[in-house]
């Protein structure tokens, strides 16, 4: 083990204990995913109740699941840090959000769609920060509810996204577009024109 990893893991130690662990074993009361399907139904008079009641069961399920498969024992940043130094498989805010949205996705609602979101990807003093959005479908992001396990380390934040205390969200594709304009750009040909 090198110097590097070494302090690094020392630094890791230290500031664990200055901090409580995320409550990821904590039972989820019938009630949170009641108040979560109450505001999927309340996103439009077309939401099925029955979609909005599964797709709450399943993203407060699905999030204790990933907790469990991402070994979180951390607050956010100090588990981003295991990650990194590949101490944990993963548990970036990204790999919360792909997750969600790819587990959502496979239930095909019918009324309910999924999409992704940046926040803070515009700012050098922040650390930019991925979101899975749920909401009616044909609707945009802002109108839907924010699903984020991993601001709170494995316990499931919810709520709208005009109105997150912590985030101002921004369409996924849409920053990624500004902050790599390369990637945007059609491919250069390989062979010259005629060959």
């Amino acid at each position: 083990m090198s110097r590097l990893s070494a302090a690094l893991l020392f630094c890791l130690w230290a500031l664990s204990a200055c901090v409580a662990p995320p409550e990821t074993n904590r039972a989820v009361a019938a009630e949170e995913v009641a108040d979560l399907a109450a505001a999927l139904r309340d996103l439009g008079p077309d939401i099925a109740p029955g979609e909005a009641e599964r797709a709450a069961a399943l993203a407060f399920a699905h999030t204790r699941t990933l907790a469990a498969a991402y070994r979180i024992t951390d607050p956010p940043l100090l588990h981003n840090t295991k990650v990194n130094l590949g101490l944990r498989p993963r548990g970036l805010c990204w790999h919360w959000a792909e997750d969600i949205e790819r587990r959502l996705d496979a239930e095909n609602f019918r009324t309910l769609e999924m999409h992704r979101a940046i926040a803070n990807a515009d700012n050098p003093f922040r650390i930019d920060h991925s979101t899975a959005i749920i909401g009616r479908r044909g609707d945009a992001l802002f109108e839907g509810l924010v699903l984020d396990p991993w601001r709170l380390g494995g316990r499931l934040f919810w709520g709208p996204v005009p109105g997150d205390p912590d985030y101002v969200w921004h369409p996924r594709a849409e920053d990624l577009r500004r902050i790599y304009p390369d990637l945007a750009a059609p491919a250069p040909a390989l062979l010259p024109a005629g060959a």
